[in-house]
């Protein structure tokens, strides 16, 4: 059985009890560094070197979208070469209104075929509907993201049934609210290991996906301490350029196993 017969969040334990890892690699392939190497067989290499270390994939559309027609034919391959092996998520952090949004959710969950997708909660839960509609998929809902700017937003102090707390908190009840189907988790950027703590507090079971260990600065222990559920689980850990850029010879892909190896570890140790 694998993952595309089960729901995320099923598929998603399944992966972690089977590789031990909390680990997500983020395949964003940066054409800068690829030199000549297909798009395709970059990220193939990558997977085959992995698999078997992490609970499950992110694709930020980004760079796929980059290369035009070509990258949405890669992410289509990708998808399918993954095939069920662990879960992949999309990160697109897509909304908008109405009919626009249902577009999307039947975009990246039926053609492309993402086990999850990332969404910004800006405009309200009915831009999110279409999303919650597929109840067997995951869903992120962006809380507390791991850039500096997001504070300009997330940290504004605002007035919920008459107690003051910052937005992203809201965020995170509001999130708690729509979780009706229990498919729904929060972005938690690795750089606020404090406001990480504070948001499992209002969602304890709800999982994280943590962006931000590495090359953004999040400090591993600290941030999977805060983040993790009674469980020592519930959060999802993703690694982008400290794996997949760890060499840009000829080694690449044995090097990113090792690395992803290596952090797995580190999330193992700090989660017990």
């Amino acid at each position: 059985m694998t993952s595309k017969d089960l729901s995320f969040p099923e598929s998603l334990k399944q992966a972690s009890n089977r590789n031990e890892s909390l680990l997500c690699v983020g395949l964003d392939p940066d054409s800068r560094y690829l030199g000549d190497r297909d798009l395709f067989e970059f990220c193939k290499e990558i997977v085959e070197a992995t698999v078997d270390l992490v609970s499950c994939y992110k694709l930020n559309l980004a760079f796929y979208e980059y290369h035009g027609s070509e990258g949405y034919r890669v992410v289509e391959k990708l998808v399918d070469f993954i095939d069920g092996r662990v879960p992949v998520i999309g990160d697109a952090k897509r909304n908008d209104i109405g009919n626009s949004s249902s577009f999307y959710a039947k975009g990246v969950f039926e053609t492309f075929g993402f086990d999850a997708i990332v969404v910004n909660p800006y405009l309200g839960r009915d831009s999110l509907e279409p999303f919650f509609e597929y109840t067997n998929k995951g869903i992120f809902v962006l809380c507390k993201t791991s850039n500096p700017g997001g504070g300009e937003f997330q940290n504004l102090t605002v007035l919920l049934d008459g107690k003051e707390m910052p937005l992203y908190q809201v965020v995170a009840l509001k999130a708690k609210s729509w979780n009706v189907a229990n498919n729904l988790g929060l972005v938690v950027g690795a750089t606020y290991p404090q406001e990480a703590r504070e948001i499992r507090d209002i969602c304890p079971e709800m999982p994280i996906l943590m962006p931000g260990i590495g090359a953004q600065g999040g400090e591993l222990e600290s941030s999977v301490k805060a983040s993790l559920d009674a469980n020592h689980g519930g959060l999802i850990v993703n690694v982008s350029r400290g794996v997949i850029y760890s060499s840009q010879g000829d080694d690449f892909a044995l090097s990113a196993r090792a690395a992803a190896d290596k952090i797995r570890k580190q999330i193992e140790l700090a989660r017990f």
